[in-house]
C-alpha cells in the first residue's frame, strides 16, 4: 500500500494496487468487481492505444471499459491501481470514494507528514480517474454528489461547508458519449497542515458498453501556481471514450 497527499491533518489520498481483483473501485466501500469490458459493439467504442489529443497519453480502465487522454507531463499509474479518500481518523479506512487506472499531475507538488506518523506523504496537484458507480440512481446524481464528496474528503475535513457546487450540466464528449458533467470546489480551507489548500473536483457520469453507471473524475488544488485551468479538465473530459481493448480489434 503506498500513502499520498494528506491536504489537512489525518485525510489524504490512499492508492492500493488489486491483486487478483479483489476489490472494485465503488464507495462508498470496495466492493466486488465485475468483468472487464470484452466485444464491445458499442458505436463510441475506441482503441485505447491512441490518443485523441496530438501529444497526450492515453489512460485506460479496462475493467470498465473506459479511456481518457491526458498531457503528457501526467503520470500513469497501473490499470488495477485504486486511489481513495477516506474519513478522519476512520480506523478501518473505509473508502468515501474512489477511482481506478488513475493518472497524476506532479504527484510529489507538496511534500509533508500531515498525520505525525514519521512517514512523510506526497500530494499531488491533480489526478484523473474512473469508475464504476455501484448503487448511483442517475448519472446527474453521480455528476452532482462525486465532486463534492472527492473536494470533502481531500480538501475540507471536518467543513461540509466550505464545499460549493456548481450547476450539473448536460456532457457530450468527442467520441459522442452523453452524460452530465458537475463540478465542486472549496472555499476558505485555512488548515495549519503544510500542504492545506482549496481544491476543485469534476466528474462526467455516464453509460458504459454495458450499460452500467460510471464516471470519470478530476480532483486538484484550487488557487494556487500550476493549478489545472477549468478549460484544460474540461479538454480532458470531451476524451473520455469507451475503451475497445486490443484483443477485440
Amino acid at each position: 500500500m503506498v500513502a499520498a497527499a494528506a491536504v489537512v491533518a489525518a485525510a489524504g489520498v490512499t492508492g492500493f494496487l488489486l491483486l487478483g481483483g479483489g476489490h472494485d473501485e465503488a464507495g462508498p466501500g470496495p466492493t466486488p468487481t465485475g468483468p472487464p469490458l470484452r466485444g464491445t459493439a458499442d458505436p463510441r467504442a475506441a482503441d485505447g492505444r491512441t490518443a485523441t489529443v496530438k501529444g497526450w497519453k492515453v489512460v485506460t480502465n479496462p475493467a470498465q471499459g473506459i479511456a481518457f487522454d491526458v498531457p503528457p507531463q501526467w503520470k500513469l499509474q497501473a490499470p488495477d491501481w485504486v486511489t481513495y479518500v477516506s474519513e478522519n481518523g476512520d480506523p478501518d479506512d473505509k473508502p468515501l470514494i474512489a477511482m481506478r487506472a488513475p493518472a497524476s499531475l506532479r504527484p510529489a507538488w507538496c511534500t509533508a507528514d500531515e498525520n505525525k506518523d514519521g512517514t512523510p506523504e506526497d500530494t499531488p496537484l491533480a489526478t484523473a480517474g474512473s469508475r464504476r458507480d455501484n448503487g448511483a440512481r442517475s448519472t446527474a446524481r453521480i455528476a452532482g454528489a462525486d465532486p463534492r464528496t472527492w473536494v470533502y474528503g481531500m480538501y475540507t475535513q471536518p467543513d461540509k461547508a466550505e464545499v460549493k457546487s456548481g450547476t450539473v450540466e448536460p456532457f457530450t464528449t468527442d467520441s459522442g458519449i452523453r452524460g452530465e458533467l458537475g463540478s465542486a470546489w472549496s472555499v476558505g480551507v485555512r488548515k495549519p497542515a503544510e500542504c492545506a489548500t482549496d481544491g476543485k473536483a469534476w466528474t462526467f457520469a455516464f453509460e458504459n458498453g454495458q450499460g452500467d453507471l460510471v464516471s470519470w473524475s478530476f480532483v486538484g488544488v484550487k488557487g494556487v501556481d500550476g493549478e489545472v485551468a477549468d478549460a484544460t479538465v474540461r479538454k480532458i473530459a470531451a476524451t473520455v471514450r469507451i475503451y475497445k481493448s486490443p484483443s477485440d480489434s
